[in-house]
């Protein structure tokens, strides 16, 4: 990429990261380009779709959600370990309006839909481990677990004047996992 270009993109996503976590996911791309002091055009040009965009402002949360599931791979009570997974990514998936319901709606083919891959892998290695050691039911799936992760954050994101009830509805969560 050419070092014009290449500043171009940086600032998109950095103003992409603001303007999301500012307004919500489905805040304006014409505002982040308007921000990032380059036009519409030049956007869509480095990121095709809003997913590509967000898939792209992501990557670096998902790189230490991934990088924290291969930490919590030697935990000692591998069902904590998990628990403490989850709720890190209920954490992040609040952290931007609207990514939660992007996620959940996003197509198979989509930027956005791929970076779920690697989550998953990740948190199946998790589950695994803790399934394996007896503290979480054999029937759970990670593909329901981070279905209900991001539901959980929705939930919270509609409810901003009860700040505990992320917390709580992924306690209730997870205890009905165990055996």
């Amino acid at each position: 990429m050419r070092a014009d270009a290449r500043r171009n993109h940086d600032r998109l996503l950095a103003e992409a990261r603001a303007v999301f976590a500012e307004h919500g996911t489905d805040a304006s791309l014409e505002d982040v380009a308007r921000r990032a002091g380059v036009g519409i055009g030049t956007l869509y040009r480095h990121f095709p779709n809003r997913h590509a965009l967000m898939s792209a402002v992501f990557e670096d949360a998902v790189n230490e959600l991934l990088a924290r599931a291969r930490e919590l791979r030697t935990a000692p009570d591998p069902c904590e370990a998990l628990l403490t997974w989850l709720h890190e990514v209920v954490t992040h998936a609040a952290t931007y309006r609207g990514l939660s319901k992007a996620l959940m709606s996003a197509s198979p083919a989509s930027a956005l839909s791929r970076c779920g891959t690697p989550m998953r892998e990740a948190g199946t290695t998790l589950l695994t481990r803790a399934q394996k050691a007896g503290t979480v039911r054999a029937d759970v799936q990670i593909t329901d677990l981070l279905r209900l992760t991001h539901a959980i954050a929705l939930a919270a994101e509609e409810s901003p004047e009860d700040p505990t009830l992320a917390d709580r509805l992924l306690s209730l969560t997870l205890n009905g996992l165990k055996h």
